[in-house]
């Protein structure tokens, strides 16, 4: 395999950024590389990627087919994702015949929590407890040596709470993980927590660095309902979530925006929870509560562009728009405020479909 390739110089107004992946976070993307000035050609296995419908061009493919990742690669000046279950050989498929962020590095090491989650831990950060789980019998060990409140998720794939269970015993533990066909678990301590934030965060190709402020992020099924700027984060802890963000970029040598799930403690401490790399469905009130948005920043990064500034102008409440919800899009249309709807056709049970930002003055800077 290739070494990866690096971007000399920035990509300029004109040319073309290459998106592994053609759901919203990819429409998104290409929304904003269009607002710069660049194009956007999206590569995803499904012909009915409701990217396309907002692209310059696009390829149907399959992630492992290394022909037309190539042919597509080609076709672009810099290459990125929208989602983080591209395979990482793919990734460094692409990344030998022009430059990719993040790197397939990164992308792989989030991809499995267990190895996440000893990366956080090796770096100075804490997390909830864990255990690598490879058998039934590890799972219905281990769910005891946790005090017999744990949750078992398979160690890959699995997002929107796909591939997690919450045992109540033993038995449930090793039933679980024989559901999930025996795959690679790792077992978490449950944690009790006050509520669940997140920061989202960008590093340019320069080593810059810039972060959102943290909203209050609330979950219903395991998908995300809403999240609420500002939240109930004091100042200190925000800052704290921005440091804890600025340490894993550097870490891994990041590059492109990222987002950080946190559960915040009674006592006000903060556990990472999970990394995603790419932009993040918690930070979609940026698109109208900040003069650069989570897309477009990440647009500029892997662009070599400079960062731009992620100051907020306005408190924000995002909330998703799920499954038949969408079908209420006219009601949606009537209220003040901004409704972005996907492109998608079928409205499926939890498939996000659109969200709603509303804005109101801003009370914290």
């Amino acid at each position: 395999m290739s070494a990866a390739k690096s971007l000399g110089a920035p990509v300029p107004p004109g040319g073309t950024i290459g998106i592994l992946g053609g759901g919203q976070l990819g429409r998104m993307l290409a929304l904003a590389a269009a607002r710069l000035g660049l194009k956007a050609h999206i590569y995803c296995d499904d012909p009915r990627a409701p990217a396309f419908q907002v692209s310059a061009a696009h390829t149907v493919g399959k992630f492992a087919d290394q022909a037309a990742l190539a042919a597509f690669a080609r076709a672009c000046d810099v290459v990125t994702l929208e989602f983080e279950n591209v395979p990482a050989e793919s990734v460094a498929h692409v990344a030998g015949l022009v430059p990719a962020y993040p790197s397939a590095r990164a992308l792989g090491l989030t991809q499995d929590r267990f190895d996440e989650k000893c990366f956080v831990q090796s770096i100075g950060l804490t997390t909830p407890r864990f255990a690598a789980v490879d058998s039934a019998q590890e799972a219905r060990a281990l769910f005891e040596t946790f005090g017999r409140r744990a949750v078992l998720k398979t160690r890959r794939l699995g997002y929107d709470g796909k591939g997690q269970a919450k045992p109540t015993s033993g038995d449930e533990a090793a039933a679980a993980f024989a559901a999930f066909q025996n795959a690679p678990s790792i077992i978490e301590a449950f944690i009790d927590f006050d509520f669940e934030a997140s920061v989202i965060a960008a590093r340019g190709r320069d080593g810059s660095f810039a972060a959102y402020d943290p909203p209050e992020n609330v979950h219903e099924q395991h998908i995300l309902r809403r999240s609420v700027v500002p939240g109930r984060l004091t100042p200190r802890q925000s800052d704290d979530a921005k440091q804890i963000a600025r340490r894993i970029a550097v870490a891994l040598n990041y590059v492109g925006v990222f987002a950080v799930e946190l559960f915040v403690l009674r006592d006000g401490s903060l556990l990472v929870n999970e990394i995603a790399p790419r932009v993040h469905n918690s930070g979609h009130w940026t698109i109208e509560a900040c003069a650069v948005s989570q897309f477009e920043q990440h647009v500029r990064a892997v662009a070599g562009w400079p960062l731009g500034d992620p100051a907020r102008h306005a408190d924000a409440a995002m909330e998703n728009i799920i499954g038949e919800e969408a079908n209420a899009w006219e009601s949606y249309a009537r209220r003040a405020g901004a409704l972005h709807l996907y492109g998608k056709g079928e409205a499926r049970p939890g498939r996000k479909m659109g969200h709603f930002t509303q804005l109101s003055p801003l009370t914290r800077a």
